[in-house]
């Protein structure tokens, strides 16, 4: 049974940072393409940052280039999205998503992925 466990969310002003981490079981971790999503209170969920299976290839929405990366850790099966610089517009409830991909792969579509989180709420106080 795949699970995606999120955490590391919560309350940062405004400029603030946070580390979010998406622990991942029941799958071989090296075979996965993962990626972060967002929902904001009454909007769609959208794509924020993907990484590929060995971390070669990444991919960020606009909104976060420059300031969000992600990255993953194969030895503890384990994606992170460090925030940086931080603003209102980034209050959402961050989701984790996994897929089988290609090697090189990424992905920014919701649905292309299989498996996904229960979410991390991620509040900014401006």
């Amino acid at each position: 049974q795949v699970q995606l466990v999120e955490s590391g969310g919560g309350l940062v002003q405004a400029g603030g940072s946070l580390r979010l981490s998406c622990a991942a079981s029941g799958l071989t971790f090296t075979s996965y393409a993962m990626g972060w999503f967002r929902q904001a209170p009454g909007k769609e969920r959208e794509f924020v940052a993907a990484i590929s299976r060995a971390g070669i290839s990444t991919r960020y929405a606009d909104s976060v280039k420059g300031r969000f990366t992600i990255s993953r850790d194969n030895a503890k099966n384990t994606v992170y999205l460090q925030m940086n610089s931080q603003n209102d517009e980034d209050t959402a409830v961050y989701y984790c998503a996994a897929r089988q991909a290609g090697f090189y792969s990424v992905y920014d579509s919701d649905g292309s992925y299989n498996y996904w989180g229960q979410g991390t709420q991620v509040t900014v106080s401006s």
